[in-house]
């Protein structure tokens, strides 16, 4: 149920009708407008005569929300959410360029990278440090020296850094990471996004494999229930049996989240496709689909990559592909 208060509410007011809510045994979530303030109540609201709450003086209209998110709803925070850490931004007009290799492999690498796709227009560098793999004997990342490689190579290009997470027993370790990825084979971890909730720091939900856009929403849910509202939504393709492609890109999923929640969502063409010359056409149709960003493969020697090489572009593919994306958003922007 949501309950939208008439502009320029005392806060007094307010106040006691959230200890009230309360007390019914609902959990209250605000959400504070320039001029108006939405309650959104978590539990069972059944409790709640929601004629009696039409009545009172400082309420201008009762909804109950029948999608099983609640804080993810658009219903509920009608604007669209911007997600900031230090100098990036994504969401609600903010576009976001995350680029930078799938592995972390030497201090020399990532480097390298890191400035090719700052001086591109990159507004953050991705990197894995911890690295799921299929197969056990696969390069599984350089784990905490990874972190290490990235605080430096942020300390030298000023560049917000974004990794995934594994499990939550690494929090220590990503005290100073600006974003916190969570991968597509924990999306439904809801034990880490628990803990991640407790959080206040951006993490990046990126869709499981095989996983619809309603249970994309219920994992954000977990993050939001815990009071971290800065989570970015990343549609990085689905599993079915088509073979050309490592996943099938979901592109349809952007128009539809952003019609259902006020979060994020930047997609990924690089997890997506597995084939780097497909990247550059779907990253362009993401952002005319209406992303509010791309996460892209960045290697200075793909073809000696540890880990997805094929997938990953050159620093000049990559700086020719951010030009292509900013003028299609200004062409856009003008439209």
């Amino acid at each position: 149920m949501i309950i939208l208060l008439k502009p320029r509410v005392p806060q007094k007011k307010t106040d006691e009708l959230v200890d009230w809510l309360r007390s019914k045994g609902l959990d209250v979530h605000r959400s504070v407008g320039q001029y108006q303030t939405v309650l959104g109540l978590i539990g069972d609201t059944s409790r709640v005569d929601a004629d009696l709450l039409s009545g009172l003086e400082i309420v201008e209209k009762v909804q109950r929300v029948s999608e099983p998110f609640k804080m993810a709803n658009r219903k509920f925070h009608e604007a669209d959410t911007c997600v900031e850490t230090g100098p990036f931004r994504v969401g609600g007009g903010q576009f976001a360029l995350l680029a930078g290799p799938c592995s972390v492999e030497s201090e020399e690498q990532i480097l390298q990278v890191a400035r090719a796709v700052k001086q591109a227009g990159a507004t953050a560098l991705r990197g894995g440090a911890f690295k799921p793999r299929t197969s056990p004997y696969a390069f599984q990342g350089l784990g905490a020296d990874g972190i290490e490689l990235l605080l430096k190579a942020k300390a030298e290009t000023g560049l917000p850094i974004v990794t995934e997470i594994m499990n939550a027993s690494h929090l220590p370790l990503f005290e100073q990471v600006d974003i916190i990825q969570v991968g597509a084979r924990n999306m439904q971890n809801f034990e880490l996004l628990k803990e991640l909730g407790r959080l206040r720091k951006p993490i990046l939900l990126k869709r499981g494999l095989a996983n619809t856009v309603q249970e994309l929403l219920m994992s954000a849910e977990y993050i939001l229930a815990g009071g971290n509202e800065q989570v970015i939504l990343c549609e990085r393709g689905i599993r079915t049996f088509e073979t050309v492609t490592r996943n099938t890109l979901d592109l349809s999923a952007v128009p539809a989240l952003k019609e259902l929640t006020h979060l994020p969502v930047v997609v990924d063409p690089s997890h997506a496709t597995g084939v780097a010359r497909y990247v550059p056409p779907l990253a362009l149709a993401a952002t005319a689909a209406g992303a509010d960003g791309l996460l892209i493969e960045v290697h200075n020697r793909p073809e000696r990559a540890l880990c997805d090489g094929p997938q990953s572009l050159t620093p000049e593919q990559f700086s020719s592909l951010a030009d292509r994306v900013f003028k299609l958003r200004d062409t856009l922007g003008n439209a």
